[in-house]
């Protein structure tokens, strides 16, 4: 930068001024530069070395069938069931550790037939951040529908069906058993044990994955990752569930890659499933079953190889879907119907050596 003057008097004073104000200039140039290499430094290590943190669903599920209590006003709660107002109350783990919570009630039909309907569970996000955790703050708790043995046994099967397919996929949504105490603080002394189910939260699942939520009806088949969609078809299928549909988005979650663009179909509620075999389920009206426990292929458009390739994976993992029926919580006569469920359908492709596209099958024939 330079100051022109005609005037010759003015010549040397205008030459030492441009030369203080040329110093100035370097120098805060300089120094802007060494601002943006520090801030871009500081930046490039956080990036590197931030950590990825632990969600409260995972601190709470290290082990399975960990005992907790939950305590609240239930009574209230299950008498403004319609509502979604929040409840005040708090989570005790085995070891003592308690979090405050909100509640409120969740779901469709559970929460209109269940004796303690479904539950959302909200952490404050502060306390999160205190305990060096990830700020994701809900998780879903599935309840029994019957507060007695057999809610216990049709939890514990559903749950099954949740690890099957957790193990085909880490495109799932994670579930994980707990034994839960239920205290009632409308009812001195009241409560209840059952086994429960923590449910990551579709917000945690889309991030564990990679992905965005997507809340869209009928996305064309196109834009999924065909592959995936034809194993849920298939899971599906085996598994003897109706309940469920793609382009209305109903027992699904549909999360976008941030990589490809594509989006994964991710199942989830299978109490209407045959393997289950609960006696309030019963199929879809479009899929003209008599029972939940016949099978109906809802292959949504996926092309027949892709079938038969969810079907060999199927097929390549059976001795560890097995495995799963036979767990040690699960009762004989639980393992035994999931056992004879799973049979029937291996038997019917072995036998076919193909797809089946519109076939039913009964273990009531």
């Amino acid at each position: 930068m330079y100051f022109f003057d005609p005037n010759p008097k003015t010549a040397i004073l205008n030459s030492e001024l441009n030369s203080v104000i040329m110093k100035i200039v370097t120098l805060f140039k300089t120094y802007a530069l060494l601002l943006l290499l520090i801030v871009g430094y500081g930046e490039a290590a956080f990036a590197q070395n931030a950590p990825d943190l632990p969600s409260i669903f995972e601190r709470l599920t290290a082990v399975e069938n960990v005992k907790m209590t939950l305590e609240t006003d239930l009574t209230s709660l299950i008498e403004q069931k319609k509502s979604e107002l929040y409840f005040p109350g708090t989570l005790t783990t085995e070891d003592g550790k308690t979090y405050k919570v909100e509640i409120k009630v969740r779901g469709k039909y559970r929460r209109k037939a269940a004796e303690i309907p479904p539950l959302k569970l909200k952490f404050g996000k502060k306390s999160l951040k205190a305990e060096g955790l990830d700020t994701l703050n809900e998780i879903k708790l599935v309840l029994p529908v019957f507060d007695n043995a057999e809610g216990d046994e049709l939890l514990l099967r559903e749950y099954v069906a949740y690890r099957m397919y957790e193990y085909l996929t880490p495109a799932s949504v994670r579930a994980r058993l707990i034994r839960l105490t239920i205290r009632d603080t409308h009812v001195e002394k009241s409560k209840r044990t059952v086994y429960a189910i923590l449910m990551e939260h579709e917000e945690e699942t889309a991030v564990r994955l990679k992905g965005t939520e997507v809340e869209a009806y009928g996305l064309p088949l196109d834009s999924m990752i065909t592959n995936q969609v034809a194993l849920v078809s298939m899971f599906q299928y085996m598994i003897g569930n109706t309940d469920w549909d793609i382009p209305m988005q109903r027992n699904v979650r549909l999360i976008r890659s941030n990589e490809t663009g594509k989006i994964l179909v991710v199942p989830y509620d299978f109490d209407f499933s045959g393997f289950v075999a609960a006696p309030y389920a019963s199929p879809s009206t479009e899929s003209g079953l008599r029972t939940v426990l016949d099978r109906y292929l809802m292959s949504n458009g996926v092309k027949p190889e892709a079938l038969r390739r969810a079907t060999q994976s199927l097929k390549q993992s059976r001795k560890g879907l097995e495995a799963l029926c036979k767990g040690k919580l699960i009762s004989k006569n639980s393992s035994m119907h999931m056992l004879n469920y799973l049979d029937s359908f291996f038997d019917q492709i072995d036998e076919k050596d193909l797809v089946p596209q519109t076939m039913r099958v009964s273990l009531m024939d």
